[in-house]
This record gives structure tokens, C-alpha cells and sequence, in this order.
């Protein structure tokens, strides 16, 4: 999480070139170390004793998703490239299994978003304030200066410093109140300290997206906060569904989107990704099944999308991604990881409330940033964190972490 976060081991010894053969052959230096860390996690899972069988009766969409992916090597115009992001992609899910394995597995990722934020966001300061050219960089599109920090983009910026704010603010307006289950409580000065450096990071990286997602978090965490709510766990979970409908009704008689959009400082095109998007659109040849796991942007195609509109790593909206890659039956996979994971939600809302409603905000805050960006795929904290909320371990979290109604706190109850 910390390389994903910020830089891999290539960029921070600065061994990276972008070149079209580092894209298809991949840095050996980051296929070692991720390949060590993938074992290191199998190894611990397997200290654990994983009963695989019941997480894979658990979790049937995931394991689904990478075996498709597997069958779409056939396809893929690049089978080698493509089974190396596999193997890449699957050491995420292996990430999070190790997580969710711990004794108190909620406890443990806030653990691991603490001390990211109190390494990295002192150390984007510092890279912004007095190393810029490590702490920024210029878009290749229209030349203009982005600030970045320890991130290789501003929306890698931007992600790190959601991410770190959703954490305190869970930990801020809710974990308080289940003292047995949650590590120690920070001291208040560090709440001082950590929320408006994430402000301000958030305001230098000019990620609209990760702002729209922190605002929609904390609003999350303050409403399931409420005495009302916490009487009644499931009726966030209402509110949830009124506030999509009416938001929908809106959008369908007054086109609210826009005027969301002006509001952020965007154009209504989000700044030609609208019409990035329709190209790509009219380059899908299989419909069905796309061009085979993260196999889009390689070759011919690369070329052109770097000429055309100057990127080349992703569609900037989650669900084209997995359109393209893996067509109407990848799309498909997301819908049923969304399904699946409220399910699981709502049922552990009245038996486990703080962990229910930070899952419920992290389904909900990775499947908004991925309209304006891509990460379901590959080592991205984002998705690390959207399998956190969606995935369970039959035999571990309900036994070991869950606090049963008869023993939570007063205040819960």
C-alpha cells in the first residue's frame, strides 16, 4: 500500500523510462519486489490455515472475475503481458486476505491508513515546498503544472489523501464508540494537525473527484453517526437509496450534472474526457468481450491514444476500463461486486455497526471516483480498499472481530 500510494521501488530509484518496451516487458525491479511481497502474503495465509473453500463459497464474484480474466488470455493480443497483470492483480486480493485474516482486521487497516498518512502527507509537503521536481510534475496534454507530492500524478495525490481522510474522519465520527473493538483513540491534536494537511494537499492536487468522494464520506460517517441511526442501523441504508433516487430524478428532469460539474472548476466535457470517451468507444471490436485483461492499452492502440489525446495508462472512468479489457461481462463483474458487497452490509449493519457503515463507504466512494477515473485493476489502493468493503472470510471476521449486539457499548445500543 505504501508503493501503491505513492511510487514504485523503479520510480523511487528513478530506474523507470518511458519507453513502449518498459510497458511490455514491465520493470524487473518492481516484478521482484511485488513478486516477493505476493509470496510473503501466501505464506502468511497459509500459516493461517485460509479455508479457501468456504472464502471462494463467499466470495463467488471475485474469484469469477480472475478466472475469466485467466480465459481472456486467449483473446488477448498480448497473452504474456496480460497473464503478468494478472499474477499482479491477484497479489491485491492477496493484500487484503492478509488484512482480513488479522485478529481484529478493522483495527489493523486503520493501523496501515495511519501510518501512511503520518509518512506520506508530511513527506508531499516537504517534496511540494522544497523539491519540486520531485514533488511536481506537468501535464503532457496541455503542459501545465500539477502538484503531485510523493505520488506520480495529482490524482495519485488526490487518492492518498482521501484515502487518509476517510480514515479520520471513520475513526473522528464513529469508531470512537466501540472502545473493545478499535485500536487506542488518537489525541485530539493530532486530529489538528492530519485533517487540514489533508485539506490542503486535497486543495493542491485539484483532484475534483477525490473531493466530491471525501465530502460524500464524511457525510456518510456524520449521518451514521446520529442517535436515530444508530437506533436503527439498517435506515442508513434507506437514506442511502433515497438520496440515489432523488439524485436520479433530478438528473433525469433538470440535468444536475453539469451544474455539479461547473461548481468543481470543470468543463462539462470533464475537460475532453467526454470526447475520449466516445473514441474509445467506437475502437471496442468485441463488445462481449473486449480485448482480453488489461490489454487495451498496448501497441497500435497505445500509440494512437498518446498522440491523439496524450495519455496512455487508462480510460479515466472505471467502468470503460473494464469495458474495453473485458467487455459487457467484465462490466458485469463490478455490478455484482456492488451487489454482493451491500448485501453484506446491510446484514452486518445490525450486528457490527462502525465496520458496516465504513464498508458501506468504501463501496460507495470507489464507485464514484471511478466515473471520472480507473481503478479496478492492477495495484491500486482504491481497489484494495473497495475489496475490503465487498469481501468476506467465513471463519475469521465473524468470529474472532464481530461484537455481538449483547456486548457492544451503550452508546451503540
Amino acid at each position: 500500500m505504501f508503493l501503491s500510494g505513492s511510487r514504485y521501488v523503479s520510480q523511487w530509484l528513478d530506474l523507470s523510462t518511458p519507453s513502449g518496451s518498459t510497458i511490455l516487458e514491465g520493470s524487473p525491479v518492481d516484478r521482484a519486489v511485488f513478486t516477493l511481497l505476493i509470496v510473503a502474503g501466501v505464506l502468511v495465509l497459509r500459516k493461517r490455515k485460509l479455508d479457501w473453500n468456504a472464502f471462494l463459497g463467499e466470495n463467488p464474484w471475485i474469484w469469477l472475475y480472475f478466472l475469466f480474466g485467466a480465459i481472456s488470455f486467449i483473446w488477448s493480443d498480448y497473452p504474456f503481458v496480460s497473464f503478468k497483470r494478472w499474477i499482479k492483480a491477484l497479489g491485491t486480493v492477496v493484500m487484503v486476505l492478509v488484512i482480513l485474516t488479522e485478529e481484529r482486521p478493522y483495527a489493523a487497516i486503520g493501523v496501515i491508513l495511519r501510518r501512511l498518512a503520518f509518512v506520506l502527507l508530511p513527506l508531499s509537503v516537504v517534496f511540494i515546498k522544497y523539491y519540486p521536481h520531485l514533488g511536481r510534475a506537468y501535464h503532457s496534454y496541455s503542459g501545465s503544472q500539477m502538484f503531485t507530492g510523493v505520488a506520480d500524478t495529482k490524482n495519485g495525490l488526490g487518492v492518498l489523501c482521501l484515502i487518509s481522510g476517510v480514515y479520520f474522519s471513520w475513526n473522528l465520527l464513529l469508531a470512537w464508540r466501540d472502545e473493545k473493538q478499535f485500536a487506542h483513540q488518537l489525541h485530539y491534536s493530532i486530529y489538528l494537525v492530519m485533517v487540514p494537511l489533508v485539506a490542503w494537499l486535497l486543495y493542491m492536487s485539484n483532484s475534483a473527484t477525490a473531493w466530491v468522494c471525501m465530502v460524500v464520506a464524511a457525510g456518510l460517517f456524520w449521518i451514521g453517526g446520529r442517535p436515530g441511526a444508530i437506533r436503527e442501523p439498517q435506515m442508513i441504508m434507506k437514506i442511502g437509496f433515497v438520496v440515489v433516487a432523488v439524485l436520479g430524478f433530478m438528473e433525469i428532469a433538470f440535468d444536475i450534472k453539469d451544474t455539479i460539474i461547473a461548481m468543481l472548476g470543470r468543463r462539462p466535457d470533464l475537460t475532453t474526457r467526454v470526447p475520449m470517451w466516445e473514441d474509445l468507444l467506437s475502437m471496442v471490436r468485441n463488445p462481449l468481450l473486449g480485448f482480453g485483461y488489461e490489454s487495451f492499452w498496448l501497441g497500435p492502440r497505445l500509440d494512437y491514444m498518446r498522440e491523439e489525446w496524450g495519455i496512455g495508462q487508462q480510460a479515466h472512468n472505471g467502468y470503460l476500463e473494464m469495458y474495453l479489457n473485458m467487455g459487457i461481462v467484465g462490466v458485469c463483474f463490478i455490478g455484482g461486486w456492488i451487489v454482493s458487497g451491500l448485501i453484506k452490509v446491510n446484514r452486518l449493519l445490525t450486528v457490527d455497526y462502525p465496520v458496516a457503515v465504513l464498508r458501506l463507504c468504501l463501496i460507495v466512494i470507489v464507485v464514484l471516483y471511478n466515473w471520472t477515473e480507473a481503478t479496478f485493476f492492477g495495484n491500486s489502493n482504491m481497489w484494495l480498499l473497495f475489496f475490503l468493503g465487498i469481501m468476506d472470510v467465513p471463519g475469521v471476521v465473524r468470529k474472532e472481530n464481530v461484537i455481538s449486539r449483547r456486548n457492544r457499548p451503550k452508546r451503540l445500543q
